[in-house]
């Protein structure tokens, strides 16, 4: 069965850094679009960054600039390298795969905005200190 696991979460003064790191399993890596999502108490969860298979990427606009995402495939890990860290990051981190996936333009980014995934994993905290 498919496998998420995310961790690399702690807390950080704000403009510093943190990685996180997304571990899937139980599947065969071919096509693929994995995302990263953030949640506060009481908000919607904030779909913040996407990549796909053909090596397409998506930022929302909160955190372009500062955050890198990017996919080990012999490893089928999902990293999420976030620079700049800001008190308004803090944050519970989600990372979701949605394996058996096609590549067309722009739907990754399309998923990733819309939270639409079928594998989640359980989270990791960030806090940034001002």
């Amino acid at each position: 069965r498919v496998q998420v696991v995310e961790s690399g979460g702690g807390s950080v003064p704000a403009g510093g850094s943190l990685r996180l790191s997304c571990v899937a399993s139980g599947y065969t890596p071919s096509g693929y679009c994995m995302g990263w999502f953030r949640q506060t108490p009481g908000k919607q969860r904030e779909g913040i960054a996407g990549i796909d298979s053909g090596g397409n990427t998506y930022y929302a606009d909160s955190v372009k600039g500062r955050f890198t995402i990017s996919h080990d495939n012999a490893k089928n890990t999902l990293y999420l390298q976030m620079d700049s860290l800001q008190p308004e990051d803090t944050a519970m981190y989600y990372c979701a795969t949605e394996p058996a996936f096609t590549v067309v333009p722009d739907l990754c980014a399309t998923l990733v905005t819309a939270a639409d995934f079928g594998y989640w994993g359980q989270g990791t905290q960030v806090t940034v200190s001002s």
